[in-house]
């Protein structure tokens, strides 16, 4: 089996393990993160007790969202996918043309298309984020899919916070 399809078979494997665990209920979950939009590895599933910038969270993408990521075949329906909190409730997110601003600070900048030419999704203004949304960024990698292009999350699509337990990660 090709290396694409053995991650992608994992991944499946994993989020299935997540889904019939139900998480809040039985801890320890492991799952293995096979994009580079934060650092590949093992990372251990654990409730969010508070929402803190800079963590990473596991996601589950519902809806609209879900059906474009599987459809442009960036993630399968029902994976998970690990991203950074970048903004909490309360804070303003803006995008203006590509640049992603922070309470006025710039924080980022999306692309206008992928690897592979095809066009991103393009939100445009300013939302001030609710008590029941995150705005979601890996801005350590500017190939990440996340809320530069799907702007907030809500906090229900959130399954976890993901505590690396093992990471190709150097630092």
């Amino acid at each position: 089996m090709r290396r694409g399809p053995c991650i992608v078979v994992a991944m499946l494997a994993v989020a299935s393990l997540l889904m019939e665990a139900g998480l809040p209920a039985r801890h320890p979950v492991l799952i293995w993160n096979a994009s580079d939009s934060v650092p590949i590895g093992l990372y251990l599933v654990q409730p969010v007790q508070r929402w803190v910038t800079s963590e990473i969270v596991v996601v589950l993408p519902q809806g609209v969202l879900a059906g474009w990521l599987a459809d442009a075949g960036y993630l399968p329906n029902g994976v998970p996918m690990l991203k950074r909190i970048l903004a909490l409730p309360g804070q303003s997110v803006c995008r203006r043309e590509h640049v992603i601003l922070i309470d006025g600070v710039e924080a980022g900048v999306a692309q206008e298309s992928d690897r592979h030419g095809r066009p991103l999704p393009d939100w445009q203004g300013c939302r001030t984020i609710g008590d029941d949304e995150l705005f979601l960024m890996n801005r350590q990698s500017d190939s990440s899919l996340d809320g530069r292009y799907f702007g907030l999350t809500a906090t229900s699509e959130v399954i976890g916070r993901a505590i690396p337990v093992w990471t190709r990660d150097p630092s």
